[in-house]
């Protein structure tokens, strides 16, 4: 005899549903890099395939012209745009104690002279400060370094990395119409009108950031690395192109660009004001770029992910699975960001809401 429905059982399922999901993701987080960044390419590049099934194209040969075209694009760019980056920014690296040491010589003697005008108690226990301070964020920022590198791109065989994740993405782009049709078939009927316009609603938001979020990477990316080298900044082309591919991270490329060229530009520059100006100049317009014109008209308040959600969802993907959290993180606070609206929605259509 079978138990009469009650209103717990479907959450109570869904909830071990998700709890299930979560501890495989953390049992074989590992080894999942490669898979979801295939499932990730063939969920970005299916519209193209779809575009090309409706033109009485095979869906295999679609997958397979969309692969290759998109293997040539990536690999043409980065034959181009790699080399540059590797050499500059081993080149700065190399001469980072030169700077160090020029940036030493020309303003520490203008800042020891300012801290003349304290007590010497406090000077010195300002230095004794900022000792440890420097101290601590140098071996914070190790061992984030560390961590990265332990947990995903050590973890992961480069080989393995470079033929999965293609072949994983072919063959999800073959066989897309029956994987969402096998999904499709297992909502239960009773529900099946809120999941799906659940779902469009969260294919809508990661369609939305991913495609828009890529866009203005690109964009910032080519800004910064044409704007930086005009202003004169040695090394700005490979801090401009690391720093826009970085600007996914909300802060972070932003936070780099910003650091490091003004440093360089500090040493380079002699403190010349008007030179100084150009660096400055090029950084707001690039802020004011990504903040009031690329950001909202590419990806605009439809999304519905606001960038401090984000850093926390990635902050917490990497301290759950490594590397593998950090490429989920985004789209799964979309999908929580999607249901926690529908959740509220359905509390203000209720009766205790009301009451």
């Amino acid at each position: 005899m079978s138990l009469p429905e009650t209103p717990l059982r479907q959450p109570r399922f869904w909830l071990a549903l998700i709890v299930v999901f979560v501890l495989l993701l953390w049992v074989f987080g590992p080894v999942l890099m490669p898979f979801a960044v295939g499932l990730a390419l063939a969920y970005f590049l299916a519209p193209i395939v779809t575009v090309l099934e409706r033109h009485k194209c095979p869906r295999w040969l679609g997958a397979l012209a969309v692969m290759v075209a998109f293997g040539i694009v990536v690999g043409g760019v980065g034959m181009l745009v790699l080399p540059t980056i590797t050499n500059e920014l081993g080149a700065l690296i190399n001469a980072a104690p030169i700077y160090i040491d020029k940036l030493r010589g020309t303003y520490l003697p203008w800042f020891e002279n300012w801290l003349t005008r304290f007590h010497p108690d406090d000077v010195q226990r300002l230095r004794n400060a900022a000792g440890e301070s420097a101290g601590e964020a140098a071996g914070w920022l190790a061992g984030v370094v560390k961590h990265i590198v332990s947990s995903g791109f050590a973890v992961i065989d480069t080989i393995a990395l470079a033929v999965i994740t293609p072949v994983t993405a072919f063959f999800t782009l073959r066989d897309w119409p029956k994987l969402t049709g096998i999904i499709d078939s297992m909502f239960p009927r009773r529900a099946y009108d809120t999941i799906l316009g659940l779902l469009r609603d969260i294919d809508h938001a990661l369609s939305g950031f991913v495609r828009g979020q890529a866009l203005v990477c690109l964009a910032l990316a080519t800004y910064y690395g044409v704007g930086l080298s005009l202003a004169g900044v040695q090394y700005g082309l490979a801090i401009g192109l690391t720093g826009g591919l970085l600007s996914f991270i909300p802060f972070v490329g932003t936070l780099l660009v910003w650091s490091v060229s003004f440093v360089l530009a500090l040493v380079q520059f002699n403190a010349d004001a008007a030179r100084m100006g150009y660096v400055v100049v090029v950084l707001v317009i690039g802020h004011i770029l990504e903040s009031y014109i690329l950001t909202p008209r590419l990806i605009g308040q439809r999304v519905g992910l606001h960038p401090l959600w984000i850093l926390f969802a990635l902050i917490a993907g990497a301290k759950l699975a490594g590397f593998v959290g950090v490429l989920i993180a985004v789209p799964t606070a979309a999908i929580i960001g999607v249901l926690v609206r529908f959740s509220v929605r359905q509390y203000k259509a209720s009766r205790y809401y009301s009451a």
